[in-house]
Order: structure tokens, then sequence, then C-alpha cells
């Protein structure tokens, strides 16, 4: 590997040891706070470099499936220290968070920047994944929305909102299960990629399974320090986790999905940033709810009525933008104004 690469590890494990340090030695918990965030970027980032070498030997799809679902491993952390803490607040503002961000702001700045990189300033790229993703979204919004009506009226349905999730939950995970299959047969009608790995498939492996054990330490450190920190300054606990934490658990997205359209890789962009955003919807919120049932705080898909409007909003805007394949500048503006309006509202909340 290149010098540049081993520094980027070297500084990773630093920041992992300095916040496991400031944790245990019972440091201010603005400090952990800091240290624990720079590590999940560092954590993530050797993430998605490995995941990128081992990308070199398969298509888009499976490259971008594995981007995702290794990306979210921290924010998958997040949520189950969160819930064992009794955070439920912080837990489910963390998956939306997530969400929102994938979906608003990350790929917005990836529009702009593939749009503006493209000679006649338009993005594009396979429509087929943009709309799988609307729809799964829209699936899981239905569940929701569902929920958020029951509960307003104050219906039979609404005494029973659990039941409800688990049900949900594990119709979200089949359907997901159902495009997660055909969508990885898609890579076979792709040519195979021209990159060369710059490290062997074994180096891989071994710092993802590094990275993804630091990350649950890491992911501990950065939820019991969140809280003090957050109050320290004076931000919102829903505020910290829609997009504190939505932004820190997504670092991997963050800078992946809009490097690469910049290099005019626009399905692999997509690819990673959406499948990201269909995989937290159908597979990561489902599938901690059911984690959920192991622990006294529980997680449902009931949500306040603000975030239901903001999911559903959500997965109309991305239908609309994306689902012709593709994007302009004006697009991608459009879809971060609309995180930035979320964001600041959840700040008053």
């Amino acid at each position: 590997m290149q010098r540049r690469t081993w520094a980027l590890i070297g500084l990773t494990a630093a920041a992992t040891a300095a916040a496991g340090v400031a944790h245990y030695a019972g440091a201010p918990a603005l400090l952990t706070f800091v240290m624990a965030t720079l590590a999940l970027a560092g954590l993530a980032w050797i993430v998605s470099f490995s995941t990128e070498q081992v990308g070199e030997r398969f298509g888009p799809a499976v490259t971008g499936l594995l981007q995702s679902t290794l990306g979210n491993l921290p924010e998958f952390f997040i949520v189950i220290f969160a819930l064992s803490a009794g955070e439920l607040v912080v837990a489910r503002t963390a998956i939306l968070g997530s969400i929102f961000a994938n979906a608003l702001l990350v790929l917005g700045l990836a529009i702009v920047v593939g749009a503006l990189a493209s000679p006649d300033r338009v993005m594009r790229f396979h429509p087929r994944l943009p709309k799988d993703n609307a729809i799964l979204m829209l699936l899981a919004s239905f569940l929701i929305v569902i929920l958020g009506l029951s509960a307003a009226t104050g219906d039979k349905a609404s005494h029973h909102v659990k039941a409800i999730s688990i049900i949900g939950a594990v119709a979200l995970l089949v359907t997901y299960g159902v495009w997660l299959v055909d969508y990885i047969r898609s890579d076979a009608g792709h040519d195979p990629p021209h990159g060369t790995p710059r490290v062997s498939m074994s180096v891989s492996i071994a710092l993802l399974a590094i990275a993804g054990v630091g990350a649950a330490f890491v992911a501990d450190w950065f939820v019991t320090a969140l809280t003090p920190a957050m109050e320290r300054i004076g931000v919102p606990k829903a505020f910290a986790g829609l997009v504190v934490v939505g932004i820190a658990g997504n670092a991997v997205e963050n800078t992946t999905g809009v490097v690469l359209a910049y290099k005019g890789q626009a399905d692999l962009a997509i690819s990673v940033i959406k499948n990201s955003v269909a995989q937290i919807t159908a597979f990561l919120f489902p599938a901690l709810v059911l984690v959920s049932l192991a622990f006294t705080t529980q997680l449902t898909f009931a949500l306040a009525p603000v975030y239901i409007g903001a999911l559903f909003l959500t997965a109309m805007a991305l239908w609309l933008i994306t689902s012709d394949g593709e994007a302009t500048v004006f697009e991608g503006v459009a879809l971060i104004a609309l995180y930035i309006i979320l964001a600041v509202l959840t700040f008053y909340e």
C-alpha cells in the first residue's frame, strides 16, 4: 500500500486509542465525543478503502452493496448502544438521520459534483436502482404513515403498535431480500471492473474485520459521550441524533459517493449512496426493531408527525429527481436545501 494509505490507517489507530483513553480515564465528555467522532470517521474510511479494493473484483451492484453494508456498521452499533443505554430519541433519530443525510445531503452533493464534472452539466446513471430505492422508501413510509394516522385518531390498532411494528419489520425484510437477490444478479449485465486492486483480498478482509471490531467499541464511547457533550454546547438531543450522528455515522457515503461522482463514475456513486438509503430504510431499521426486543427500551415504527411527513416527502423527492436516470446541479442543490430545512426545524424541536 502507498505511504499515504498507511499514514491514514495510523492516524485512525491513534484517534481510536485516544478516544478509548479519554473514555476510560473519565475525560470531559466533549473531548471524548470529538475523539470518538474522528475515530468513527477514520474507521469508516478504512471500511471504504477496503471494500473498494474488494469491489475492484466485482461490478457496481456488488461493490455498492459492500460499501453500504459495511459502511453502515458504525450506525448499527451506535443505535444498539443507544438502545442499551435507554436513549430511544438518539436511537430513533440516528436511523432517520442516516436516511435523510444519505438521501438528501450526500446524494445532493454527489449530483452537484457529478453534474459539474460532466461536459453538458448533467449527471447520468442507470435508473433501475433509484426507482427500486424509491419503492422501498415508499413501502417503509406506508407502514410509518398508517401507524401515525392510527395513533393520531386513537383507533383500536393504535394500542398494538409493537405487534404491527414486528410484523411490518418482517414484511420489509422479506421485500428487501427479494429485491437484493434480483439486484445482485443485475451485475451480470455490466462489464467487469477494469481497476487493479492495490491490496490483496486477504489484507482487505483483515482491514474490514479490524475496522468492524473497532467501530463497535468506538460507537459505545460515542453514545456515552453524546448526550453530556451536546448538553454542554446547547444542542438538542433530536438534532444531535438526526444531524450529528447521521453525518458522523455515514462518513463512508459522505466521502466515497461524492469522490466517485467527481471521477465520473456515476453508476457506482449512485449505487453506493442509494444502496445505503435502501439498506437503512428496508433492512437496518426493521432489523433493529426486531433486535430491540431484547432490550428494555424497544424501537417501533411509531414516529413524530414531522418525521413521518419528512420521510414520505423525501421518498417522493427521490422519485421525482432520480427516476429518469438524469440529474442536474439544480436538482442536487434542491436536495441539499431540503436537508438544511429539515435540520433547522429539528434544531428548534
